[in-house]
C-alpha cells in the first residue's frame, strides 16, 4: 500500500488503552486515518509513502488536547496582570472586550492563539467566546480540530448588544457549524452561573441537549463564586447547577475549584467532566482544583490552559509540568498525580472530556491522523529513560517539530504552513497599539 504519510525511526508513545510504547516505530497515514503503527525490524523496508518523516530518534505521539480557552484573547496577553479574577474580569476584561472585539480582532486573535498551540503540539482545542463564528473560521483555516462553543451571558457582548438574543445566537451558530467543516464541532458556552440567569441556563442546556452539543461553563472557579451562589441560592455552585439539571455526561465543567465531598460525588454520578486549568487558577488565585479526589470517583478530567490573558500562555506541555507538580507540593506526596495520569489528561481524557476519544486522543488504527512529533536531540531532553515522563517534567513547547492534523501536515520542521504568521503577528502588534 502506497500510504500518505509515512513517520519513522521514533519512540511511539501510543496512549491506547494498554499504555503501549513502540520502539523503532513507524506509524502510517492513509486519508486522514491511522492505517498502520508497529515496530520496524532493523532490516525491513520503509512502507511507501508519498510523504516520509524521519523522527530521528524522537517521541510519536498523539496531538495535545486543549479542553478550554478563549482563542481571541491571546490579544489581551499581559494586558492587566496580577489582579484578582473579579477585579480582572470586571474592571478590565469585560470594557476590553466592549470596546475592541470586533470581527477581524476575533479573527487574528484566533489566528495567532492556532499557531501557538499548533507549535506547542496541540491539535485540538475547546473554545468558548463570542463572534464565534468568525473564531470557526480562523480555526478552519489553521487546519486545527477544535469544539467551538458560541458565548452566552445576561449582558451586551461582543456581538450581542441584546442580551435576549443570546440563545438565539448559540442556537444559530450550532445549526450553521453542524456540517461545515468535519474538523469543528459546534458548542454553547455559557459563561458562569453568576453571569447567566436560571432561565438562561436552563434554556441553552436544552438547545444544547436538543442538538446533541457540548454545553460548557465555567463552574466554582473562585470563593467569591461560591459565597454567592450560597448566598443567592442556598446551595454550592455544583449543586445549583444540578438541582437545574446541567450537569450531567453532556457538561464540561471548567475549573471546579471549590468541590465539597458532594460535589464530587454529583459530578461523579452525573457522568459530567471537568477542565483542569491549573496554570490560570493559580495566577487569578483561584484556588487549587481537587483532581486526586476527582480521578479517585471516577470523574473525566482533561488539561486545559484557559486562555492567554489569564495564563498567559497555550502551552499545553508546560501545563502538565505544573499539573503535576501542584498536588505533589500541596499534598506532600510525590507520588501523586504521577506522569502518566497527567499525560492521560492531556491527550485521551482530554478526548474523552470533550466527546472525541472515539476519534483522537491516542494512537490507534482507524483513529484520525493527530500526530505530533517531538524533537529529543536537544540538551535538556538527553538521555531518554522514559519517554512519558520526560514530556510531563522535561520536555518544552518549543521542542515541537511536526504536527499533523487529521492527516494533513500542518508544521514541519516547526514551520507553521497554513497561515502567514509574521503578517498575524503585525497585525496583532497593530491591534495591540490601539489598546
Amino acid at each position: 500500500m502506497n500510504y500518505n504519510i509515512v513517520i519513522h525511526n521514533g519512540t511511539i508513545i501510543t496512549m491506547n488503552s494498554s499504555l503501549d510504547i513502540i520502539e523503532n516505530g513507524v506509524l502510517c497515514i492513509k486519508n486522514g486515518n491511522l492505517a498502520k503503527i508497529e515496530s520496524l525490524e532493523n532490516d525491513a523496508p520503509l512502507p511507501d509513502g508519498e510523504t516520509i518523516i524521519d523522527a530521528q530518534g524522537g517521541i510519536i505521539m498523539p496531538g495535545l488536547v486543549n479542553t478550554h480557552t478563549h482563542l481571541p484573547m491571546s490579544l489581551f496577553r499581559g494586558l492587566a496582570d496580577d489582579l484578582p479574577l473579579s477585579v480582572w474580569l470586571n474592571e478590565h476584561m469585560f470594557p476590553a472586550e466592549s470596546k475592541y472585539i470586533t470581527p477581524e480582532s476575533v479573527r487574528i486573535g484566533t489566528l495567532l492563539s492556532c499557531v501557538e498551540m499548533l507549535l506547542s503540539g496541540t491539535t485540538t482545542c475547546c473554545d468558548g467566546y463570542f463572534y464565534e463564528d468568525h473564531v470557526a473560521w480562523a480555526v478552519n483555516e489553521a487546519g486545527m480540530r477544535a469544539i467551538l462553543g458560541q458565548g452566552v451571558i445576561d449582558f451586551p457582548a461582543p456581538g450581542i448588544p441584546d442580551p435576549a438574543d443570546n440563545i438565539k445566537n448559540a442556537a444559530a451558530f450550532i445549526q450553521k457549524w453542524r456540517n461545515i467543516s468535519p474538523l469543528i464541532t459546534p458548542s454553547i458556552f455559557c459563561h458562569s452561573p453568576y453571569t447567566c440567569s436560571k432561565a438562561t441556563l436552563k434554556k441553552a442546556k436544552d438547545i444544547a441537549d436538543a442538538e446533541a452539543v457540548l454545553f460548557q461553563i465555567h463552574a466554582a472557579e473562585t470563593k467569591d463564586e461560591y459565597v454567592r451562589i450560597q448566598t443567592e441560592h442556598q446551595s454550592t455552585p455544583i449543586n445549583y447547577l444540578d438541582e437545574i439539571g446541567i450537569i450531567d455526561k453532556n457538561a464540561l465543567l471548567v475549573h471546579a475549584v471549590w468541590l465539597d465531598d458532594n460535589d464530587i460525588n454529583t459530578i461523579a454520578v452525573r457522568g459530567a467532566s471537568v477542565s483542569h486549568n491549573p496554570e490560570s487558577n493559580m495566577k487569578l488565585a483561584s484556588g487549587i482544583a481537587p483532581v486526586p479526589a476527582l480521578l479517585k470517583a471516577g470523574v473525566t478530567v482533561g488539561l486545559g490552559t484557559d486562555g492567554c490573558a489569564s495564563n498567559n500562555n497555550l502551552d499545553l506541555i508546560s501545563e502538565m509540568d505544573f499539573a503535576a507538580k501542584l498536588h505533589k507540593v500541596i499534598a506532600l506526596d510525590p507520588t501523586l498525580m504521577d506522569a502518566v495520569t497527567v499525560l492521560k489528561m492531556a491527550t485521551i481524557q482530554g478526548a474523552k472530556a470533550l466527546g472525541l476519544d472515539d476519534i483522537i486522543g491516542s494512537l490507534e488504527i482507524g483513529k484520525k491522523a493527530d500526530v505530533i512529533v517531538i524533537d529529543t536531540r536537544k540538551p535538556h531532553l538527553v538521555p531518554v529513560y522514559n519517554p512519558v515522563s520526560h514530556i510531563v517534567y522535561a520536555a518544552q513547547g518549543s521542542d515541537i517539530r511536526d504536527v499533523i492534523v487529521n492527516g494533513q501536515l500542518l508544521v514541519k520542521d516547526r514551520k507553521i504552513l497554513t497561515v502567514d504568521l509574521e503578517n498575524t503577528i503585525e497585525k496583532v502588534i497593530r491591534f495591540s497599539k490601539t489598546v
